[in-house]
């Protein structure tokens, strides 16, 4: 299951502490070092080594907290446009914090702005000659070149002397490799906090209304919320604008207290206006139905389809009577909510718990899942007939998978983070082409010498967080990827993932 964030601790701001003269070396006197690929989990560092991360491999990467650590949050859709792809960015959010006293708990609404960043060539350079700042002062070298990346400075979060390091993997189609980079961290500015007690287990935006929000909690309510005044205040702020430190006192629209259990499953219909379903640990599921806009009718009586906790649940992209779940007890069910209290069908998807499920926007039929064991599949809906759903079965990671999801943008590729601190990016549309390879290798001169063993499908891997919770793709800026773990916030838009994406005309 691996949901909890363990001994939760308050990010906290240091004060400036680099000077002239305090002994930060420079790039005259860093020797060139010809890099190595260096792969998580399998090679280990010697005794002065530090992995390095090559900013070219992004771009975009930021770093940001909102003080507690948040097992949950929600990319809240705005008005700003969609196939958003001119840098600086602006995104808005909701998270719900793991504090720790429930009294201390809050769901935070911000907005992060002027996140900036330059598109970057696929072939890598070599470092030593057109990126000579690649120690720990490089950062500041970025912030020199915010006329070409289209960013007038670092992104609306005030920056401190905290600092957090990034390891990448990123080749040809893909995977390159790493140097260390350290990125600043920023404490958030733009914050306004409802106060929520008790942890927030899972938090979701409505897609079709935005300003409503529903969240799990581990106290075993689930609530939903309207947080239209405070959106509307973040949208008109400017930069300097909202402070973090005072909290709201708001009412939830509906506090449902009928669940046996809290629950961690939680998703709103993509299709139906207002239609949402929540699941709980007991392995119950309440379906909920809007009779206005600030109203639901909860119904009394579950559905139940599994012997143990539900995990995730995810409704149909297309039909407005379909979700599937996921369970401890292995399993994926089907529901049809028309035809009674009991899936439409079940079947055996993993050996352990299934802990996260994605439904594929771009091609309906197909759904990802993953594992306690580490393991991800996808699955065909088609193949439901003949007993085996599974068209593809990935062993890579050696921790439990802890967040899955589609790309809004790509029907193959899809996004993976797991406890073992990474997270991956896959596209199931690639297959080793060696005649590719030896092309690449070519241009970059050997520079980069990519794992024989690593799977053709691994796109890029992204380290750098510690206990990784969950992520979401931007549906609205493609490429764009946010992740939450214990320490923080990562905005990240890998260089070569946005090569993948289609262009408008297609």
């Amino acid at each position: 299951m691996a949901r909890t964030i363990k001994n939760p601790k308050k990010a906290k701001r240091k004060n400036k502490g680099s000077k002239k003269g305090d002994g930060a070396s420079t790039s005259s006197s860093v020797p060139t070092i010809q890099p190595r690929v260096w792969q998580p989990g399998v090679d280990e560092l010697e005794e002065g080594e530090e992995l390095q991360c090559d900013p070219s491999a992004y771009n975009s990467l930021h770093a940001f907290h909102i003080g507690w650590p948040c097992l949950s949050f929600d990319i809240v859709r705005d008005s700003l446009g969609s196939d958003r792809k001119d840098f600086p960015h602006t995104v808005y959010f909701v998270a719900g914090t793991q504090a720790e006293k429930a009294s201390w708990n809050s769901i935070g609404v911000f907005k992060v702005s002027n996140i900036s960043g330059k598109r970057r060539e696929l072939v890598p350079k070599k470092s030593s000659e057109d990126d000579p700042d690649m120690d720990g002062e490089s950062s500041d070298s970025d912030d020199s070149e915010d006329e070409e990346e289209g960013g007038s400075g670092a992104p609306v979060l005030q920056a401190n002397s905290s600092f957090f390091r990034f390891l990448v993997i990123y080749n040809f189609r893909g995977l390159l490799l790493d140097l260390l980079y350290i990125v600043p961290f920023f404490s958030l500015e733009q914050l306004r906090k409802v106060a929520h007690h008790g942890c927030v287990n899972r938090i979701r935006a409505m897609g079709q209304n935005p300003h409503i929000c529903a969240s799990w909690a581990d106290s075993g309510h689930v609530q939903v919320w309207d947080f239209s005044s405070h959106l509307n205040a973040l949208a008109e702020s400017e930069t300097e604008g909202i402070q973090g430190s005072s909290v709201f006192n708001q009412a939830p629209l509906v506090n449902f207290r009928g669940h046996k259990d809290e629950g961690y499953a939680i998703d709103w219909s993509p299709v139906v206006v207002g239609r949402l379903a929540t699941g709980d640990c007991k392995n119950c599921i309440h379906l909920w139905e809007p009779t206005s806009d600030s109203a639901w009718n909860v119904d009394p009586t579950p559905l139940i389809g599994h012997s143990a906790s539900v995990e995730d649940l995810q409704w149909s992209p297309t039909e407005p009577h379909a979700f599937v779940s996921c369970s401890v007890d292995g399993t994926i069910a089907i529901w049809d909510i028309r035809i009674g209290k009991s899936p439409a069908a079940s079947f055996k998807a993993h050996d352990a718990d299934v802990n996260v499920i994605s439904w594929n926007r771009q091609a309906s039929c197909m759904l990802a899942s993953g594992s306690d064991d580490g393991t991800f599949s996808i699955h065909d809906f088609r193949l439901l007939k003949d007993g085996n759903t599974v068209v593809a079965h990935f062993k890579y990671h050696k921790y439990p998978v802890t967040s899955i999801e589609w790309s809004p943008h790509e029907a193959s590729t899809l996004a993976v983070s797991s406890s073992d601190n990474q997270l991956t990016i896959w596209d199931l549309s690639l297959e080793k082409d060696e005649e590719e390879e030896a092309e690449f290798k070519a241009q970059t001169k050997e520079l980069v010498n990519a794992p024989q063993d690593l799977p053709p499908q691994l796109l890029f891997v992204h380290q750098g967080q510690k206990d990784l919770k969950e992520l979401h793709w931007h549906a609205q800026i493609p490429g764009m990827i946010v992740s939450t773990a214990a320490d923080g916030f990562n905005i990240l838009m890998p260089s070569n993932i946005q090569s993948t994406l289609p262009s408008n005309g297609s």
